[in-house]
């Protein structure tokens, strides 16, 4: 595969809509070519504590940012006719799906590959465990800034490029 946009989410909550941040790299002919990252103004609007120890974000950091509409405005022409790769594409996907729903949106059937998938058909036993931090390194990918949706994202974008 050498055209996709790698997409990573991070949740405020246990609500797959609860999207509070977004991290976007588009590949085309095997090449990163560009990126977006924003916060997102969470729905349902509040912080488990379990998600702020994950990923670090707070309603301090999303309370001025705009909402998901407004930011998928902005996400939709730099992916449009591009599958979507996901880490665990089953978490991303929901995500999407959900936060689509609560804005009563058309969820227009993205194309969702899995590089969480493409790790254990690739690497089966031969690594600890099949997360992001762990496939990323054996691909010679350094993840700095882990559950950054940004940084999650061009991770994913490296595994994929070296297992899809």
């Amino acid at each position: 595969m050498r055209d996709f946009a790698a997409i990573d989410f991070e949740t405020a909550n246990e609500q797959p809509s609860s999207v509070c941040s977004v991290g976007v790299v588009i590949v085309r002919d095997g090449e990163i070519v560009d990126s977006f990252y924003s916060l997102i103004h969470p729905a349902p609007d509040y912080y488990k504590w379990f998600c702020h120890q994950v990923h670090g974000l707070g309603p301090e950091d999303t309370d001025n940012a705009p909402v998901f509409p407004y930011v998928w405005e902005k996400i939709e022409p730099l992916i449009e006719g591009l599958p979507l790769v996901a880490h665990n594409s089953c978490f991303d996907e929901g995500c999407l799906k959900a936060v689509f729903k609560v804005y009563q949106m058309d969820y227009p059937d993205y194309e969702f590959y899995d590089t969480l998938a493409a790790s254990r058909r690739h690497f089966g036993c031969r690594l600890p465990n099949h997360q992001l931090h762990t496939v990323a390194a054996a691909c010679g990918y350094d993840l700095v800034n882990h559950h950054h949706a940004l940084a999650d994202a061009e991770a994913c974008a490296a595994i994929a490029l070296k297992l899809l």
